[in-house]
């Protein structure tokens, strides 16, 4: 059998999960097709996913289609659980990307395409609701070869658009206009058949035609489209033969090394750790051994378990199995230190396809409603944290307050649920801040000499702090040779920079710079004439990770920190003329910087233009009143910009360097 791992991504209610339901159904996993209104479908099966009727967290599912098996991945659509969605597009063979048919190419439906294309991942676009009264035929294909995909080609008409009966009929090789659409659009990207077509006048044989149109499909150069419903089912069975025919199989060797990726991590009824893991290579057994993460102790990475249970998916369910191999989807028990983002065995090339979609840009403190939950609840949110790294706990030890890191207000109401539901832990949150981020001004250079004042650690550490390129992460460089020192003190070194620049002179992440070790130093392991070791006169690693910070520190202040803020793009369409007289003065309170309004007609603009993240949620809850009702806003992360004004400070947590007095009574000294 064929496996194909396949992901169903769309803006949030364009009917994904309930095209899942009919999936299933038609391929005889189940007997009734489950509402989402009625929180009776498969995929959502979180209680508060069944009470909201959203998707929450990924669902992974099976059925068949002749001779392959499809582990279908339902995601969420909504943009505050982007990052359960980051972390499915580096386990997918292909996807099918809904749109609806009434509102067409909404917000999320660009930003998902966008890392689709970005990622070549192969995908089909399904036009959902033609039964729906407003679904529109020629407008849905206009808007997703305008805004999601210009190689995107109609696989056949719809009839009856907005009515109960609405239909799909496929083309076939007797469409003529069909026939010779397919043929420009491959030959664009195939040298061989445009010589073909010109050669023939415009005739290529249509087998010749549907086998390229797969290849094409496969590389993702090609989008083929689809029209359905998936309440009614109409077109769903093109969509499947279009599943089966179009996207490409999983890959892999079974007898290979075993190398694959954790997508998601949950919890057992007792607890226990399950993580679900594509394989790209290789074999997986109960008992085995595995190794899994990368990196050194200190990032938690070189961590080994021994699998205690397997199951994978089968038709509809996961089922018990003594094995998983290359391309299958597998649950695995006994992997208890397993974080998302862990490679199983050798770290695969599809592990480059995470961070695509933008960092969270917004943060809260949660607090107990009662002080003795404190406990409780750090150990909640850490179970939570592990389910969803980007929630990144930050505990402020000095205040003994835990905040989150968050893309939404929605994702804060979840939270609070799950808290309350699954932990029994009553929260309630502050105010959402902005989170920024600090980029060095210049270059700053510090050291510290081993025993010389005011230096009380047996350590050399000289460091020099370079601006970097926007993106390209924090880069520890040696201008010091290698063998000066035991490597254990350079990563030691290495390791303490990455964790102290969470937190810039403001108290910011510091994200992009380079950080250059100028000085180093050690003294060799003393032992008394008795052959004891003595600590006093012998550095260790710990005198270079308390010593770090300090330089570190020093180096940042002298290069300087400038605090920059998250800015959103926005896209208001459908503004009706006489709002924009009242629309563009709430703009300017809310610091945004509009684009001149393009008309459409007589009495409707569109309006692009930049805006701070902390304004967004104002512009969103504002809009309506202002346009009756017919604004559409878009936004989505763009770019950090320096702020304007005093730069907003971060509450520091504990272990701050930058006051050197405090920090030396926190840490473990040791005094020459």
């Amino acid at each position: 059998m064929r496996t194909l791992n396949l992901g169903i991504l769309a803006h949030i209610d364009a009917g994904k999960t309930s095209l899942t339901e009919r999936l299933l159904h038609a391929a005889g996993v189940i007997d009734e097709i489950g509402s989402v209104d009625d929180g009776s479908t498969q995929t959502d099966s979180l209680a508060l996913e069944r009470q909201r009727g959203i998707t929450i967290k990924s669902a992974v599912v099976s059925f068949a289609i002749d001779d392959t098996t499809v582990n279908l991945i339902d995601t969420p659509g909504h943009p505050d659980f982007i990052a359960e969605v980051e972390r499915v597009l580096s386990v997918l063979d292909g996807a099918v990307m809904v749109v609806s048919a009434v509102e067409g190419v909404q917000a999320q439906t660009r930003v998902l395409m966008r890392a689709l294309r970005r990622l070549r991942i192969p995908t089909l676009v399904f036009v959902n609701k033609i039964d729906r009264r407003g679904a529109r035929y020629e407008h849905s294909l206009r808007g997703i070869a305008e805004k999601l995909a210009p190689a995107a080609i109609a696989m056949g008409t719809a009839d009856g658009m907005g009515a109960s009966g609405a239909r799909f009929t496929p083309y076939d090789r007797t469409d003529a206009r069909f026939t010779a659409r397919l043929a420009e659009l491959l030959a664009d990207h195939d040298d061989a058949l445009l010589a073909a077509y010109v050669e023939g006048d415009g005739a290529v044989p249509y087998d010749r035609l549907r086998a390229q149109l797969a290849a094409q499909t496969g590389r993702a150069l090609v989008h083929p489209v689809y029209f359905g419903s998936a309440i009614t089912g109409a077109g769903v069975d093109a969509l499947t033969a279009g599943i089966r025919e179009l996207l490409p199989a999983a890959e892999g060797d079974a007898d290979g090394p075993v190398s694959g990726t954790v997508f998601k991590v949950e919890r057992g009824a007792a607890g226990e750790k399950i993580a679900y893991v594509r394989m790209f290579s290789g074999t997986v057994r109960t008992r085995d051994r595995v190794p899994f993460g990368e990196g050194g102790e200190a990032d938690g990475g070189g961590r080994e378990g021994k699998v205690t249970a397997i199951s994978v998916f089968e038709h509809g369910s996961a089922v018990r199995r003594a094995s998983v191999a290359a391309g299958r989807i597998g649950r695995l028990w006994g992997l208890a230190d397993v974080r998302i983002g862990d490679p199983v065995g050798e770290s695969p090339a599809p592990a480059a396809r995470h961070g695509y979609f933008a960092p969270p840009t917004l943060e809260t403190v949660v607090v107990p409603s009662g002080p003795a939950d404190r406990g409780e609840l750090h150990l909640a949110l850490t179970q939570l944290a592990e389910q969803d790294p980007l929630i990144n706990l930050r505990q402020d030890d000095i205040r003994k307050e835990v905040s989150v890191s968050l893309y939404g207000e929605v994702q804060k109401e979840v939270i609070q649920a799950t808290l309350a539901d699954d932990f029994g832990i009553d929260v309630t949150f502050r105010e959402t801040t902005t989170i920024c981020v600090e980029r060095p001004a210049g270059s700053g250079s510090a050291f510290e000499i081993i025993d010389k004042e005011p230096n009380p650690f047996l350590a050399t550490v000289g460091l020099r702090v370079d601006p970097a390129p926007v993106g390209s992460g924090v880069a520890f460089r040696l201008e010091v040779e290698l063998g000066s020192m035991p490597y254990a003190f350079f990563k030691a070194v290495e390791e303490t920079v990455r964790t102290t620049l969470q937190q810039g002179l403001h108290g910011w992440q510091v994200p992009d710079c380079t950080v250059t070790m100028t000085h180093s130093g050690y003294w060799p392991r003393q032992s008394h004439a008795h052959g004891t070791f003595d600590k006093s006169m012998s550095s260790t690693a710990g005198d270079f990770r308390n010593l770090t910070p300090l330089v570190l520190m020093d180096a940042l202040r002298r290069a300087g920190t400038t605090v920059c803020e998250p800015v959103h793009r926005f896209r208001i369409e459908g503004l009706p003329s006489d709002a924009l007289g009242s629309l563009l003065p709430l703009l300017a309170r809310l610091r945004a910087v509009p684009g001149a309004p393009a008309a459409h007609g007589s009495s409707s603009y569109t309006l692009e233009g930049d805006i701070p993240a902390a304004h967004v949620h104002g512009l969103q809850l504002q809009l309506p009143t202002l346009t009756s009702g017919e604004g559409v806003l878009e936004s989505a992360f763009d770019r950090y910009e320096p702020v304007r004004g005093t730069p907003p400070e971060r509450p520091r947590t504990d272990h701050d360097p930058l006051n050197r007095d405090e920090y030396l009574l926190r840490v473990v000294r040791r005094v020459v």
